[in-house]
């Protein structure tokens, strides 16, 4: 039998690695200098990928969704800010948790409107979970200070300021309170 053209005479194809490819050769970290990830939110990576683990060998489904979802969503907001590389920051790592739990504190609200009980308890227990993942939150008086502080530093007198304020406060609170109850201090001091 005659060989065909590109005939390997029966050995296999080499494969190419490919980018995604985990068996090609990549640089010791130690030549990479660009790349220097944010620590805290390496740690709320590694600490989800462990929990996720541990609601696997629980078999605890709730969590297990939950924290599948909060992977999911923080892998997603990475990836939108920059790229398949891309890591988010502390602050940005929270407001991924906090807009979870945003949307499990409206569907309560929805579920409760609604008079549907067994949701509510669902959404409760999730929201639980998410909780963890949290910063610690700033007390009502550090909160207080904080944005007497700010709002000395930047000059503002009324209401009309309080875009440059509250974008000022983001920078300091770093995720550890809401936009809705900075706004209520701000708006509170300002009026004052």
């Amino acid at each position: 039998m005659a060989a065909k053209e590109g005939d390997r005479g029966g050995r296999p194809r080499r494969r190419r690695p490919r980018i995604w490819d985990t068996t090609a050769r990549v640089p010791p970290m130690s030549t990479i200098t660009a790349w220097q990830p944010n620590l805290h939110a390496m740690i709320l990576r590694q600490r989800v990928d462990e929990d996720l683990k541990e609601a696997m060998r629980e078999k605890n489904a709730t969590k297990l969704g939950v924290v599948r979802m909060l992977k999911s969503a923080l892998e997603y907001a990475a990836i939108e800010k920059s790229g398949a590389e891309g890591e988010l920051s502390d602050a940005e790592a929270a407001q991924v948790v906090r807009k979870q739990v945003k949307q499990r504190q409206d569907s309560i609200e929805s579920f409760e409107k609604g008079g549907r009980a067994e949701l509510v308890a669902k959404e409760r227990e999730e929201l639980s979970i998410l909780q963890a993942y949290l910063p610690q939150a700033m007390s009502a008086d550090a909160l207080a200070e904080v944005v007497r502080d700010t709002i000395a530093e930047v000059g503002a007198t009324s209401k009309v300021q309080m875009g440059t304020v509250m974008k000022a406060l983001h920078e300091k609170v770093a995720g550890r309170a809401d936009g809705k109850t900075l706004s209520q201090e701000v708006q509170k001091q300002l009026s004052s």
